[in-house]
């Protein structure tokens, strides 16, 4: 894992992750699932207590449609089957030629009887993959284990204000809480606390309603540039879309990683801050 800190994907990477798939996939049919033996892919897919158990929920049947919830993405069959997926720290999703080479650490294959297959593998096995009845999606803990997703259902400012009023937390602690607001994580709060003009300490019922406007737009522009731009790549956080290629965000990012280098708003140096047991970035000079 991403030592000290929060990894990709988050939640940008898996709205263009499910994006891509409403593309790629819907509509066609899945002709075998292959869970590969040698690979500890058990640990990946351990709601189910045999491979053939799993395999025979999802051969056979077509996608009918592709969502997200939260950090999930759930892929519903015409044979009232849900597949649900999270991707954790380290899970890549490809979608590859049957003869193609299978990516390191490759647990899972779905191919379709037409248009290929789809690889799912995980060097850390942190993922989770696993398959229910359309009627007992409302029984899945793990879907209701956060309050907002600013990218599904979207609130007004003045929502968003009446919900932090009765929040302790700083503003940075707040954006990482992700029984809070879902999937920012460490690049994301940096460059939403940069784009709001706002320091990470701040506490969030301190606000003036001028700065919660200011950190609602932020976060509602952050995430909507971040998915436009394909998500964030870096060397230790290596996503990639569902056809192999990286994210593009890494190049708008104004303060994370940036110490030293000037803020593009007041050409102040850039300042890295212990946060808990990792750092955050921020512009002291125009953050306040």
């Amino acid at each position: 894992m991403c030592a000290g800190r929060t990894c990709v994907p988050e939640l940008p990477e898996i709205e263009v992750m499910k994006r891509d798939l409403e593309k790629e996939i819907v509509g066609r049919r899945i002709k075998d699932v292959e869970v590969r033996a040698g690979t500890n892919a058990m640990k990946v897919i351990k709601r189910h207590g045999r491979r053939k158990e799993f395999q025979d929920l999802l051969t056979g049947a077509k996608v009918d449609r592709v969502d997200r919830v939260g950090k999930w993405l759930l892929f519903h069959l015409d044979n009232g089957q849900v597949l649900l997926m999270r991707l954790g720290d380290s899970g890549t999703l490809l979608k590859t030629s049957v003869s193609g080479d299978l990516p390191p650490h490759t647990h899972l294959l779905i191919r379709f009887t037409i248009g290929g297959q789809l690889t799912f593998s995980d060097p850390q096995r942190l993922a989770e993959v696993f398959a229910v009845p359309e009627d007992k999606l409302k029984e899945v803990e793990a879907l209701n284990s956060f309050m907002l997703d600013p990218l599904d259902h979207p609130l007004t400012w003045n929502e968003f204000s009446v919900i932090l009023q009765g929040k302790q937390a700083n503003l940075r602690e707040l954006l990482l809480d992700e029984s809070f607001l879902c999937g920012f994580g460490d690049i994301y709060a940096d460059e939403i606390l940069w784009t709001a003009g706002l320091r990470y300490d701040r506490p969030c019922n301190k606000l003036t309603s001028q700065d919660v406007r200011r950190l609602w737009r932020a976060v509602m522009e952050t995430l909507q540039d971040a998915v436009k731009a394909h998500g964030t790549t870096l060397e230790d956080r290596p996503f990639r879309d569902l056809s192999g290629n990286a994210g593009q965000y890494q190049v708008e990012l104004k303060v994370f990683e940036r110490e030293g280098e000037s803020c593009r708003r007041c050409r102040s140096a850039i300042v890295k801050e212990t946060y808990g047991s990792g750092y955050t970035y921020l512009c002291a000079q125009c953050q306040s």
